[in-house]
């Protein structure tokens, strides 16, 4: 089944086409990667996917849903979740609480209901801390829960980072290069989350420069060069298609014989 369905997106600024009519297709349960060199566009398709801006053409639809127009928030209420390339914790906060946040995309309640402690607000505390104490397990790092976010190392941040968008219990979650700094331990640990996350019936579609990770964890992959997209498939044939090693991978080397 097809969740999300980006057609025909462009985007301009001025005389620089960002993003040029590209389409692709999301199905449910699977990880897709959306991969390119640097000013591929990579970025900007992402900010049209989830309300931060908005094509100039083109339409992009959730569980057949438009969602060009929307607000962020108004995306995320939809079951679009994302995280960004830096990480965005409050670093005054505990793990368990910078899960918590996430909730409250999917809570009804008012500033006063919230600053008077009033019963609905508390009850929603707790259900969003027994929430966010069940992701922080299901990322596997439950014990950093009590944790600053300010003492975290990098790797956890992003971990938590992810966690956090889970808690707005989105069916799609964007994630914006999630192994950005990180060593080879934590990027390992990374790929263990993101499939454990796919198979706790949430459909990833991330950006990511480690060719490694994206060849490990991807269903499908669509490769972008110049805002165009210039291939699609299984990462068996995108690691050999030659405008992907041209572009993207780095001209292949000749054979020592």
């Amino acid at each position: 089944m097809t969740l999300l369905k980006v057609k025909d997106v462009t985007r301009r600024f001025g005389g620089l086409v960002a993003v040029d009519s590209v389409s692709f297709e999301v199905h449910e349960g699977t990880i897709k990667a959306l991969i390119g060199p640097n000013g591929a566009g990579k970025s900007t398709l992402f900010n049209t996917l989830t309300g931060f801006d908005r094509p100039d053409l083109g339409s992009v639809t959730f569980d057949g849903t438009e969602l060009i127009g929307r607000a962020p928030r108004a995306v995320v209420r939809a079951g679009v979740a994302r995280t960004f390339q830096n990480t965005q914790l409050f670093n005054q906060m505990t793990a368990v609480e910078n899960v918590m946040v996430g909730a409250q995309a999917h809570q009804g309640r008012g500033f006063s209901a919230a600053a008077l402690r009033l019963p609905r607000a508390m009850a929603e505390d707790a259900e969003s801390g027994r929430e966010a104490a069940r992701l922080l397990r299901l990322i596997g790092i439950d014990e950093w829960s009590g944790t600053l976010g300010g003492d975290l190392p990098a790797g956890i941040r992003r971990l938590v980072e992810i966690a956090r968008a889970l808690a707005t219990s989105p069916r799609l979650l964007l994630l914006d290069e999630p192994a950005a700094g990180l060593n080879a331990t934590e990027t390992a640990e990374l790929i263990s989350t993101l499939f454990r996350v796919r198979d706790s019936g949430i459909t990833v579609l991330v950006v990511e420069h480690d060719m490694g990770l994206v060849m490990e964890v991807s269903d499908e992959i669509v490769v972008l060069d110049r805002g165009a997209k210039i291939a699609e498939g299984p990462p068996r044939i995108i690691q050999k298609d030659p405008a992907v090693i041209a572009a993207y991978l780095g001209e292949e080397e000749p054979d020592d014989e």
